[in-house]
């Protein structure tokens, strides 16, 4: 099948790169002419696992290709999908300016039955926007569906070529009998395909993020009372985790979610309830007890230090927001460099793949530094901080670390390291929701 993709960030690229893979020709469309250079050159332009290996196989075998002209990338296909940006606006709500903005494009373009497909997080009534925008001037038959998508950056091919479901939001029989046929390799697999109408899949989306954000959130207050009451939240993660109606994912304590989706999605959603006329109180408390929580670090560091960090330096560990990318959106790294910095000390740092984008980031800022190697981080730094679990800082050299910093003192957002264990190495170690280590 002939395939479009509209917009090549992790989503749309992640798409593209999977449906070529599966035997479609697929034509990405980007507006960045220097990025779809690039990806023309069989360059991947964001770090994902897996995703360079299928990338340059399908462009070798012509499945793959990428284009500026939005006129030739979708001519002749049966389906296209639009993985545009819907940032945040300055109220909350998500701006669907490029969805809408390609949607009056497409309107002049399009001359015979299409499908079109959201595969963009977008609030809930934005497919019917959609084709009215494309109905203004287009005279094709066109039919647009939502089609969520639920990638894990990180394991985001794993979860594209493997998804536990497929959600199709249409009411056209025409419309679902194309996407079963696309996705009807996945269904082979034994993946169900769940068709709704298409505001129900829309609220599918922002339901099942934000939920998992209400449990990083709810255990986190778990971590921040077990504290007070000398209670192991590991422990109590493992009890709550093994009941089949939890579950045991997206318990662990730590220094709250980051990242494109939860933040995002959340505030979204409070949004659409806010204008709907409804009061979400547990999403506000979900968003508050996430803000608090990526300035826990900090406070711990205060209280070690006796509240005076000027002059002081300190190793950061971790700069995107969860191990095996090199996305830093919403990155609680990006809080505590901030947070540290503002309190008069300064920060060296390591990040296996995200180094780049904080350099762009922090671009002029003296307060921080970057180095190319973990271990070089930690040369006369007061204390090590960890921000992102990388497996790579799971098990390191100790006594390294304790010879290059002046004191052996770590302090753990993502509680990788046992308090017991780090008691017997001799480190002061601060973690979340645990005892702390007093070391020598």
């Amino acid at each position: 099948m002939k395939i479009a993709v509209v917009g090549t960030g992790y989503v749309g690229l992640v798409t593209g790169t999977c449906l070529a893979e599966i035997g479609n020709t697929v034509v990405c469309v980007d507006t960045d002419k220097a990025k779809v250079a690039k990806m023309q050159n069989s360059q991947v332009p964001i770090y994902e696992p897996d995703l360079e290996t299928i990338f340059k196989r399908n462009i070798a075998e012509n499945r793959l290709t990428f284009t500026t002209d939005l006129k030739a990338g979708v001519k002749g296909a049966k389906a296209i999908f639009l993985a545009l940006p819907t940032p945040p606006g300055e109220d909350g709500s998500a701006d669907l300016s490029c969805v809408l903005g390609v949607a009056d494009e497409l309107s002049n373009i399009l001359e015979s039955y299409t499908v079109i497909v959201n595969k963009s997080t977008v609030p809930i009534g934005t497919a019917e926007k959609v084709a009215e925008r494309l109905s203004v001037k287009s005279e094709a038959s066109l039919d647009v569906v939502s089609n969520p998508e639920f990638l894990r950056e990180g394991f985001a091919v794993e979860d594209f070529m493997k998804p536990d479901r497929i959600v199709i939001g249409t009411n056209s029989d025409k419309a679902r009998q194309v996407l079963a046929e696309l996705y009807a390799p996945f269904v082979d697999q034994g993946s169900p395909l769940l068709f709704m109408d298409v505001r129900s899949s829309e609220m599918t989306k922002y339901a099942a993020n934000s939920f998992l954000a209400t449990k990083i959130s709810f255990m986190n207050e778990i971590a921040n009372l077990s504290e007070k009451l000398g209670v192991d939240v590991d422990a109590v993660r493992l009890g709550i985790g093994a009941d089949d109606r939890i579950g045991r994912r997206f318990l662990f304590a730590g220094i709250g979610y980051g990242g494109s989706c939860f933040p995002k999605d959340v505030t979204a959603l409070q949004k659409i309830a806010q204008v709907s006329g409804y009061d979400f109180k547990i999403l506000d408390s979900v968003n508050q007890v996430n803000r608090d929580q990526r300035k826990l670090l900090v406070e711990k560091i205060k209280n070690h230090f006796g509240g005076q960090l000027s002059g002081r330096k300190f190793a950061l560990w971790g700069l995107a927001f969860k191990p095996d990318t090199d996305d830093i959106r919403e990155a609680p790294s990006v809080d505590i460099i901030k947070g540290l910095i503002k309190a008069g000390a300064t920060v060296t740092a390591f990040d296996p793949e995200a180094n780049g984008n904080i350099s762009q980031l922090f671009a002029g800022e003296k307060g921080l530094k970057l180095v190319e190697h973990q271990y070089d981080a930690l040369d006369g730094a007061n204390a090590l901080v960890i921000a992102t679990e990388w497996a790579v800082f799971k098990s390191p050299e100790f006594a390294t670390i304790k010879n290059k910093l002046k004191t052996a003192t770590i302090f753990d957002g993502r509680n990788i390291y046992h308090p017991t264990d780090m008691e017997k190495q001799g480190f002061h170690y601060e973690s979340i929701g645990r005892k702390v280590a007093q070391g020598e």
